[in-house]
């Protein structure tokens, strides 16, 4: 079932997710709406908070461009309570959200990570990146600490764009 994503400035993006500790039907549901919503609205990830659940569930699916960008459903990371235990190294990459519609600016991010997570079963994994997936993660991650990539911004950059934000009309204010 494709669900409503939450839209910046909503208050529910502020709050930290918290901790999955049953692997049940009812988080299974979760992460397969999860997956319909994001293939739905053209996203690359999404956090459960963005469809407002405040759980520490993300999921990512980097698309295959020799494919024309699709993105098959066993190709998808589901992350569940994600810990990162390495990170180093500094990119730049535009970065764009579902809960931030029509905005992309350049953001500054670790270029390596290494997270501990476990899946759908609650089975532990260890994920390992310097790419793409690297800042995807962090994008995700920020979510469930209740962060928008918005807030990673320069002061001028931010205040230019909270006035392009307020100019573009009423948003849910929740």
């Amino acid at each position: 079932m494709v669900r409503d994503i939450v839209i910046y400035p909503d208050k529910r993006l502020k709050q930290k997710s918290q901790e999955v500790t049953e692997f049940n039907e009812e988080l299974h549901r979760l992460l397969d709406d999860m997956y319909e919503t994001m293939v739905a609205k053209n996203g690359v990830g999404l956090a459960a908070i963005q469809i407002a659940v405040p759980k520490r569930v993300l999921i990512i699916n980097v698309p295959i461009e020799e494919q024309d960008g699709a993105q098959p459903k066993e190709n998808t990371l589901e992350i569940i309570n994600p810990q990162f235990l390495e990170m180093s190294g500094k990119t730049k990459y535009q970065e764009g959200c579902l809960s931030v519609p029509g905005y992309y600016e350049d953001v500054e991010r670790y270029k390596y990570v290494k997270l501990k997570y476990q899946d759908r079963h609650g089975k532990e994994h260890i994920l390992e990146d310097d790419d793409f997936l690297a800042i995807a993660l962090q994008h995700e991650y920020d979510h469930l600490e209740g962060k928008l990539f918005i807030e990673k911004l320069s002061i001028i950059k931010r205040k230019k764009f909270e006035k392009e934000w307020k100019k573009k009309g009423p948003k849910s204010k929740k």
